[in-house]
């Protein structure tokens, strides 16, 4: 899938501001600027990908372990209760920068924010969609 230059890619060169709170040789950590709540920080990776669906597993990994070792700072640093991890993948996922990103969202009691919903599975229903996804291993 061709992918297109984004936001990201100019904060990664400092062609445009960003509140960054942390960077190292492969990821960017910064602000959100329009947060779930304050602290709402965004973790990405230096070499450009789409999202989860493209990324190497190099890449993932630098970016899973900066989410990893930021995670309880943003959370202590806020005095937030706790944290939620969000990635959104394609369009239809809520994906709106298409540029590999992990939120960390920290979480106050009270604060509004709302999971999703669920949607039980018909009779036979589980069954059938376990034994899709596990034929299509390859």
């Amino acid at each position: 899938m061709t992918r297109e230059e984004t936001i990201f890619d100019k904060i990664i060169r400092k062609e445009i501001p960003a509140e960054v709170v942390f960077e190292n040789d492969t990821t960017l950590a910064f602000l959100d600027i329009a947060p779930n709540n304050p602290g709402h920080t965004l973790v990405i990776p230096k070499v450009p990908s789409r999202n989860l669906l493209d990324i190497s597993q190099e890449s993932w990994a630098h970016v899973m372990e900066t989410v990893r070792m930021l995670t309880p700072i943003v959370k202590h640093a806020l005095g937030a209760d706790g944290i939620n991890l969000i990635m959104n993948n394609e369009p239809v996922a809520g994906q709106m920068v298409f540029h590999t990103h992990v939120h960390i969202i920290p979480r106050f009691a009270g604060d509004g924010y709302e999971h999703w919903g669920s949607k039980p599975y018909a009779d036979g229903e589980i069954a059938e969609v376990a034994n899709k996804i596990r034929s299509a291993f390859i």
